[in-house]
Order: C-alpha cells, then sequence, then structure tokens
C-alpha cells in the first residue's frame, strides 16, 4: 500500500524521474517559462520551488545541494546570483501553472510552467 508517498511516479523509475526533474527544473530557471504536461508541471513544481528557496538562502552548503540536485553550474550559478535574490521578498510561491488546452495528438493537458514575475517581452 502506498500510505504517505505523495508525488507521481510518471510512469518512470526513481532515477529517471529524478532526472526529469532536474533537467525540467533547469530549463524553468534558464529560461523563465516550459511549456510541458499538466502531470509533469504539477510534479516538478514544488521541486522547483524547493531550489528557489536555496538560492534566496545563498549559502555554500545550500550551493552544493543546488548543484548536486540540478548538476549543472551554468544553472546553478543563474539560480544563485540572479533568481534567488528577485525573489529575496516572496514568502513562497515562485511559479505558476498556465493551462493551454489540450494537445493534438494524443489529447493530452499541455500548460506552462513558469516564474511569477516571468515577462515574456523582455525575453
Amino acid at each position: 500500500m502506498r500510505h504517505a508517498r505523495t508525488g507521481k511516479k510518471l510512469g518512470r523509475d526513481s532515477a529517471h524521474r529524478k532526472a526529469l526533474y532536474a533537467n525540467l527544473t533547469c530549463s524553468l530557471l534558464e529560461h523563465g517559462r516550459i511549456r510541458t504536461t499538466e502531470a509533469k508541471a504539477k510534479a516538478v513544481k514544488p521541486f522547483a520551488e524547493q531550489m528557489i528557496t536555496l538560492g534566496r538562502r545563498g549559502d555554500l552548503h545550500a550551493r552544493r545541494q543546488a548543484l548536486a540536485k540540478l548538476r549543472s553550474q551554468e544553472v546553478v550559478h543563474k539560480l544563485f546570483a540572479d533568481v534567488g535574490p528577485r525573489m529575496a521578498d516572496r514568502p513562497g510561491g515562485y511559479s505558476r501553472i498556465v493551462k493551454l488546452g489540450h494537445r493534438p495528438g494524443d489529447a493530452a493537458e499541455m500548460v506552462y510552467l513558469e516564474l511569477v514575475d516571468f515577462d515574456p517581452a523582455v525575453r
């Protein structure tokens, strides 16, 4: 029985799921907004917000924890130099999910997972 087990499996084993979370979070931090399915967005949102919280802390231990999860030096640098300080005054809720409709091929619900201060005109 799955008592007190949070999160969806997404049809992947644990290593594949961890890699998926890391890759989606890296793309979100790099670009500010990603287009993905609703299930993946809902699964990766807490992980991404946890990484942004580490970026807000800004100490060496937080940087090492983020690097262990994300495995990209450039993204971790951007997280601590740019994204973390931008979110310093927010008490949480760094990202949002915007529904887009169904994907034509398989009718999967598509969404944008974006940072709350994302401005498409700037990018």
